[in-house]
């Protein structure tokens, strides 16, 4: 199932995690963060139930936390459930993909006008760090966040809090999606190109290049991961479960 890591203490050795310290997740949060990470990198693949007994045991915690971290899941589309048969990993869709991006597209590309007049050398440094990061990333279990890493950087001086929560909430949406485009290199090489010529345009102060940029690039990503996902859905069998499809 999934590898979980923490320290044993007093509190886990009874069977539970340690009471979170005021600004820490809660117990709830960890379990759909691991639950999340695990169907991201492909531990849990698409169909798979989520036994709730099964969960439990495994996190050493009650029922309560797991049904909670299940409902939080299947909100943001992680996972599914249906009467007498339970939580399973959601599928993943050419068609969720492609309109994930397309609201992706338009989000980002509003925050990025308003953050463009608001960057300042310092900013544009550290997204430049970011960029370096995520394609010098070799690890595919890194890329992921390293670009997401990246796109946060670009609209962050928005100072539009509440556009940037649904912002965040599309990235995790397409995280396990967003995988997948490792498994392309040709891909990534042209993703990678494409950020280092959207971050130029920000560099310029040319918000209409930059928004067309990050436009085309977030289209073209959502597109290309839709056709992929649509023509592995033809192949074999064991190529699908190779690719947790």
């Amino acid at each position: 199932m999934i590898k979980i890591k923490r320290k044993r203490t007093a509190a886990s050795a009874t069977g539970m995690f340690t009471t979170p310290a005021p600004g820490r997740i809660s117990t709830t949060q960890a379990i759909s963060m691991q639950l999340r990470t695990a169907i991201v990198h492909g531990r849990l693949t698409p169909g798979q139930a989520l036994r709730q007994d099964s969960l439990a045991r495994h996190f050493a915690v009650s029922h309560i936390p797991i049904r909670e971290a299940l409902r939080q899941l299947e909100s943001e589309g992680w996972v599914q459930s249906e009467p007498n048969k339970g939580a399973t990993v959601s599928a993943l869709d050419a068609g969720e993909v492609r309109e994930i991006y397309e609201m992706r597209a338009a989000l980002e590309c509003l925050a990025l006008r308003h953050a463009i007049p608001a960057h300042t050398d310092a900013t544009l440094k550290f997204a430049r760090g970011k960029l370096l990061a995520a394609s010098r990333e070799r690890n595919p279990e890194m890329y992921v966040q390293r670009n997401e890493q990246f796109h946060a950087a670009l609209v962050a001086p928005a100072s539009r809090p509440h556009l940037r929560t649904a912002i965040e909430q599309l990235h995790r949406r397409s995280e396990r999606y967003l995988r997948l485009k490792y498994l392309n290199p040709g891909l990534k090489l042209e993703s990678d190109r494409e950020h280092q010529e959207l971050l130029d345009a920000c560099v310029q102060r040319n918000a209409r290049r930059a928004t067309s940029i990050m436009s085309s690039h977030l289209l073209e990503t959502g597109g290309l991961l839709a056709l992929y996902l649509d023509e592995l859905r033809k192949a074999p069998l064991p190529l699908r479960q190779a690719r947790g499809i």
